[in-house]
């Protein structure tokens, strides 16, 4: 099959990019439809990435212009980027057309019906409560539960969130829960440790209000003052929201000393090395359906301290001891991060239950043909392998 992965702006790019491999090498043609990622293009971007949406919008120029401007001719390039997909798909038509992301539902929603008309339409609901509650603009909040019922087949990570489409209105049929591979196979600690002998604590991603970042400021200010003196918080991201009252919460808390800021986008080769250094993970999230950097943690074995929700809760249930803790509750994770940054064998502990954890996530061959299977539920037009049925049918 010829499959077309469309992530405008690349929002899970390294998701995209393990599941076009993944689906590759069961023997099918993907492509990633998105924007231009870098100036110096790696080998997987020239082997899958479809550089179509936003052109120019790259440039120097376009990124001095004020935020109001650059959304307004985003939306404008975003809706000309898919007439001119469709135009493209309509003289060569793919198999199957898998959105990863609908990021302007208002716009988007006019153009679903049109890509229908060339080929099954797939959506993988990565936020069920759309990008968390937190989109970049108000437009983005249009119709955004009413896009989802203009494609054939749906795909979460999670039964909480196959729930939250069922409560909005989604047939069961036409939901497929999908579990989110490893991004990488193992991240190796680094010869030399943390600088000062301090334990690390990340809290790694794009920033944004559900992130919880003042959740775990209270945290941190809520540990003894002789614990709080052993750790240090790093908190590192390209921000997407108003920094000064973060940075006014550090300093009326007197945080000074133990939190250190990274704002910016993390190049693709520094992620491993960032996640290697840390001593714990944590995700104090408001909401959350799926997390990349989980998938991180676990590879890297890196014990975890993450709010009780979405994936969080359906990986780390039998290991919720000191690791999930109620979300917006300050106390009860500091209570967890004193007892990770006092006891190093009890942190160890649970590193080892992260690498053990690690066996059980699927492989991105299993989640290929598991994708396959909801491809054959999109439509008629697609078969499915007797190898996806059996897959489907066991939830492996």
């Amino acid at each position: 099959m010829k499959i077309a992965l469309i992530d405008p702006s690349l929002f899970t790019w390294p998701y995209d990019l393990k599941l076009a491999k993944g689906l590759t090498d069961i023997g099918h043609a993907a492509s990633i439809v998105g924007r231009q990622l870098g100036q110096k293009p790696s080998v997987d971007e020239d082997l899958f990435l479809d550089r179509h949406f936003y052109p120019g919008l790259q440039s120097r120029f376009f990124k001095k212009l004020p935020r109001n401007v650059q959304l307004g001719l985003k939306g404008l390039s975003h809706a000309e980027s898919m007439t001119r997909l469709i135009r493209r798909f309509r003289k060569t038509p793919p198999d199957v057309i898998h959105f990863q992301w609908a990021p302007l539902a208002i716009v988007d929603s006019q153009f679903i019906p049109k890509f229908r008309r060339v080929a099954p339409t797939v959506l993988t609901v990565h936020d069920s409560n759309p990008f968390n509650n937190n989109p970049s603009s108000r437009i983005q909040r249009i119709g955004a539960f009413k896009i989802l019922h203009c494609f054939d087949h749906l795909i979460v990570h999670t039964t909480v969130a196959r729930d939250r489409l069922l409560r909005v209105g989604i047939p069961s049929e036409k939901i497929s829960v999908i579990a989110h591979g490893l991004l990488t196979d193992h991240i190796a600690r680094p010869a030399d440790e943390s600088a000062a002998g301090r334990v690390q604590i990340l809290l790694f991603g794009k920033i944004k209000p559900y992130k919880g970042v003042d959740v775990m400021l209270r945290a941190l200010a809520l540990l003894p003052r002789e614990v709080r003196a052993r750790c240090v918080v790093k908190i590192v991201g390209w921000p997407e929201m108003p920094m000064e009252p973060l940075f006014a919460m550090v300093k009326d808390l007197q945080l000074e000393d133990h939190v250190e800021f990274d704002l910016r986008f993390i190049p693709e080769d520094e992620v491993t090395s960032l996640v290697a250094r840390a001593d714990i993970l944590a995700f104090p999230y408001r909401d959350i359906d799926a997390s990349g950097v989980l998938m991180l943690a676990i590879a890297a074995g890196r014990p975890i301290v993450a709010s009780n929700l979405g994936t969080f809760s359906e990986w780390l249930s039998d290991r919720a001891e000191g690791t999930l803790v109620p979300p917006g509750d300050p106390a009860a994770l500091s209570r967890s991060l004193e007892r990770l940054i006092s006891d190093p064998d009890y942190r160890n502990a649970k590193g080892q239950g992260m690498l053990d954890l690690r066996d059980s996530v699927p492989t991105w061959t299993s989640i290929a043909r598991l994708t396959e299977a909801a491809y054959a539920k999109a439509g008629r037009r697609v078969d499915a392998p007797a190898s996806a049925q059996v897959l489907q049918r066991s939830g492996n």
